[in-house]
């Protein structure tokens, strides 16, 4: 048996319940991980909320993120996985709790040098701004990346490696603390959307020019401010609706008339082999930045919770509070120094 967060009817942080449900085997070619730490996303609040289920076959425990060690080895296995080896995954489902069965093609070694907290932090967010910049934007050296929520998981994550690949990050937030976290790691330039506007911004900041790429998590309330920082032939990727999906006004005509391309992804619902093609492009191209001394790149952790206080972890998150990840740990072991 393991303790697991379990979420028996959708709503808010409180239906969060802790229990002992039994522990999963691995299947042909997957790995069970003893979870040391796992970390939050947004749809883990959307999932709780029954608006966000996980693909079909996949576990019902929220999560989407984890590090730990090497416990089970099912048959077939094509890696060269030992016991207690420290791993960081990224899952369709079963973050929140103490085992996970995991495909080993989405399985990324930990770094000597990270614990486990820091490595929970890598996965969803990393791969999901890897994928963004890499995959759909293709983004190239010199280019400017709007990325908003620049002091989030993926956003924090977004403006190192825009930075690692060439590119000029800027970024939204609404704070001034957010925005100075993420000129620190990098931004160009930052603007509060509360108080300023970005469309603006992004003009002076560009010579009228428009961002080439816009990382953007919010949707609907941003579109025509979006549409407005785009550059001629730019490219907007959509990834999040935070700020609603409906659009009223001319969103096609200003479109066309930029030329701009509007590319809309998500992770979770990828195919295995897509993943698998990701983590292995991430792994190759960034993961090694993570062990350079100095580091190149670097997981942000907003806070830490423990499993049995996962409630407060989603209050926080859900407050806007966070500045980066939020991080919860399962083990005694999982904040200390390799």
């Amino acid at each position: 048996m393991m303790r697991a967060v379990c979420v028996d009817v959708p709503g808010g942080p409180e239906n969060l319940v802790l229990r002992s449900i039994p522990r999963p085997i691995p299947k042909d070619g997957e790995v069970l991980i003893k979870v040391h730490a796992a970390a939050l996303n947004r749809a883990d609040l959307l999932q709780r909320r029954g608006l966000y289920p996980p693909p079909a076959g996949e576990s019902d425990i929220i999560g989407l993120e984890v590090a730990g060690t090497v416990d089970g080895l099912g048959q077939g296995l094509k890696g060269n996985w030992k016991p207690d080896d420290r791993v960081m995954a990224l899952l369709a489902g079963g973050g929140y709790a103490e085992y996970v069965s995991v495909p080993e093609e989405l399985l990324i070694p930990v770094p000597n040098n990270l614990t486990f907290c820091q490595a929970a932090a890598i996965p969803e967010a990393w791969l999901t701004a890897f994928q963004l910049l890499v995959f759909i934007a293709q983004v190239k050296q010199g280019e400017v990346v709007l990325v908003h929520a620049g002091a989030s998981g993926v956003g924090t994550a977004a403006v190192q490696l825009a930075r690692l690949f060439g590119a000029v990050p800027v970024v939204t937030a609404g704070s001034r603390e957010k925005l100075q976290l993420a000129e620190k790691l990098g931004a160009a330039a930052g603007y509060n959307y509360k108080e300023e506007s970005f469309v603006q911004g992004v003009h002076d900041f560009t010579g009228g020019k428009g961002a080439d790429v816009i990382l953007d998590c919010i949707g609907g309330s941003n579109w025509e401010k979006n549409v407005s920082s785009l550059a001629v032939d730019g490219r907007w990727v959509l990834y999040g609706t935070m700020g609603g999906r409906a659009v009223e006004g001319d969103l096609l005509g200003k479109m066309l008339s930029k030329r701009g391309r509007l590319l809309c992804s998500l992770l979770r619902s990828r195919s295995l082999q897509y993943k698998a093609d990701l983590v292995r492009a991430f792994v190759d191209r960034a993961l090694p930045c993570f062990s350079e001394q100095p580091a190149t790149l670097r997981p942000v952790i907003d806070s830490t919770y423990k499993l049995e206080d996962i409630a407060e972890a989603h209050r926080h998150m859900e407050a806007n509070r966070n500045m980066g990840k939020i991080i919860v740990t399962v083990t005694p072991q999982s904040e200390e120094t390799p």
